[in-house]
């Protein structure tokens, strides 16, 4: 997660996502053990974060998010030279636990942006501080 000023996702030369205005930039990564319980608290943990100016949470100014999946959060790099992402959860396990994220969210109360899960996303994002944070449940 990055607070940011402003982040687009871009597919294909079209923009699919954007917030224009102070905000997290959420990466979210899907392994073999989450579940929508852990989405759920996932969410809520990011509308409340104290991390925006003035130690304000995206819930008390309403800040807007984007969310974008990101599989190779889990890449393995232990041994060799190329990266493995056995660690990630397949598509068909990880995109409806993005979904639960993003819906979670939304039934929060959140302005939430997305990117198209699976697709080729070029991200462009101006990192406010720049804070990124990991937050693992």
């Amino acid at each position: 997660m990055q607070r940011v000023t402003q982040a687009s996702v871009t597919v294909d030369g079209q923009v699919v996502g954007a917030i224009g205005e102070p905000g997290l930039a959420v990466l979210v990564g899907i392994t073999h053990d989450d579940t929508r319980a852990k989405a759920a608290k996932l969410a809520a943990k990011l509308w409340g974060l104290r991390i925006l100016d003035g130690e304000k949470s995206c819930s008390d100014v309403s800040a807007p998010l984007l969310v974008i999946s990101q599989f190779t959060l889990y890449a393995e790099t232990s041994k060799g030279r190329r990266p493995t992402w056995i660690n990630a959860a397949p598509g068909p396990v990880a995109e409806p636990l993005v979904e639960a994220v993003v819906a979670e969210l939304r039934a929060l109360g959140a302005h939430v942006e997305t990117g198209r899960f699976g697709a080729d996303m070029k991200v462009a994002l101006v990192n406010d501080g720049p804070v990124t944070i990991i937050v693992d449940l």
